[in-house]
């Protein structure tokens, strides 16, 4: 984890509400479930009204649409419900939101170009950054062109490293 993200991370631990946006393109497969696992952590925790969790895309593509079936079929085998609606995020979500997690390269420099100011920027971190496995790679891979296979992948990385951002920022966990 780089620096920056441990000193954000750290920041949150003394927060009485904890505000996450999850990042990706078209806010159709990988945000929206980041989302969903993120919130079932919290829930089955006993934690779900300390955080305030939800996605955007960088992209407007596909505003309004429930996330892509592939992904919803996949998440709800393993009990997650994605009924987010898909949306761009808004210059007032660096506002909003303690930290903003893109999840790959391209989220993430259109994230900083995006962001309005030096201290809004800092709230910027990759989902990579929360893997415990350094073989997972350096970022979660958009499966929307694969197949189950790929859907399940970026279910297992999403779970992995929502996991971990609790558990580094709700140490008890």
């Amino acid at each position: 984890m780089k620096p920056e993200t441990e000193r954000l991370v750290d920041s949150l631990r003394q927060k009485e509400k904890i505000k996450v946006l999850f990042v990706c393109l078209g806010n159709i497969c990988r945000s929206p479930a980041a989302e969903g696992v993120m919130k079932s952590i919290a829930e089955a925790s006993g934690e779900g009204a300390r955080w305030e969790i939800d996605s955007a895309g960088t992209g407007d593509y596909h505003i309004g649409d429930l996330p892509d079936r592939r992904m919803r079929v996949h998440a709800s085998r393993r009990g997650l419900t994605l009924d987010h609606r898909c949306r761009q995020i808004k210059s007032y979500d660096f506002e909003e939101f303690d930290i903003i997690i893109g999840m790959d390269d391209s989220n993430l420099q259109n994230l900083h170009r995006l962001s309005p100011s030096v201290e809004a920027e800092r709230k910027i971190a990759g989902m990579a950054e929360f893997f415990t496995d350094s073989r997972m790679g350096d970022a979660v891979p958009d499966p929307y062109y694969e197949g189950s296979e790929g859907f399940e992948l970026v279910l297992d990385m999403l779970d992995d490293a929502c996991n971990n951002l609790y558990r580094l920022v709700t140490p008890s966990y």
